[in-house]
C-alpha cells in the first residue's frame, strides 16, 4: 500500500520526478552553487551570532557535517574560489565569500533589525511591567488592561521615537528604574 501523498509534496514529486525521500539528486549551475554557498556562509554567521571565532559554540557542531558537505562540492560544482581550507584542515569560507560587498550589507541589515527589534521588545515590556507593578502598588483600581495591546502601544511609541528621531533623544539614566 503506498504511503498517503501530502497534497504540496505531490505537486512537488509531478514536477520533479527525480525526487526521492532516502536520497536526492539535485542539480545546480555554479551561479546556482554559489548561491547556496552564499546562504550557508549567512547562515553560519547568524548561528555562530557576535561570539568571537575562537569561542566555543555548541550550536555550530549541529550543522558542521552539512557545511562541510557543501563546501566540499564546491570545486566539482564550479565554485573552488568561494571555499579554502582553513589551519585546522576543515573547509572554511574563503576570503571572496568572506569580503563580499553584497553579503556584508546582508548581514549588517539583518544585524540593525535585530538591534531595533529588540531594543524596542525589551524597553516595551520593561515599560510595561513598570506600569503594571506601579498600578498595582497604588491599588488603581478598573478594568482589567488587554497587556497585548497596551503592550503593542508602547512598542508603537517607541518605533515612532526612533523612526524620527534614531537615539538622539535616548538617555540612559544609571540605577533608573523603568
Amino acid at each position: 500500500m503506498p504511503a498517503r501523498r501530502v497534497p504540496h509534496l505531490q505537486a512537488l514529486h509531478h514536477r520533479h520526478r527525480a525526487v526521492h525521500f532516502q536520497a536526492m539528486k539535485v542539480l545546480f549551475t555554479a551561479k546556482e552553487y554559489a548561491r547556496l554557498l552564499e546562504l550557508v556562509y549567512l547562515g553560519s554567521r547568524v548561528v555562530a551570532g557576535a561570539r568571537p571565532p575562537e569561542e566555543e559554540n555548541p550550536h555550530l557542531a549541529r550543522y558542521e557535517d552539512l557545511q562541510q558537505k557543501l563546501f566540499d562540492l564546491a570545486t566539482p560544482l564550479g565554485t573552488a574560489d568561494l571555499v579554502t581550507v582553513a589551519s585546522n584542515g576543515l573547509l572554511a569560507p574563503s576570503e571572496k565569500l568572506i569580503d563580499d560587498e553584497r553579503l556584508r550589507k546582508i548581514e549588517g541589515d539583518y544585524s540593525n533589525d535585530v538591534f531595533w527589534h529588540e531594543l524596542v521588545a525589551r524597553l516595551a515590556d520593561r515599560d510595561l511591567a513598570a506600569e503594571q507593578a506601579r498600578d498595582h502598588a497604588t491599588g488603581k483600581d478598573g478594568p482589567p488592561i488587554d497587556a497585548d495591546a497596551r503592550l503593542k502601544q508602547i512598542e508603537d511609541a517607541y518605533w515612532d521615537e526612533f523612526e524620527k528621531h534614531d537615539l538622539a533623544h535616548f538617555l540612559l539614566l544609571r540605577g533608573a528604574k523603568g
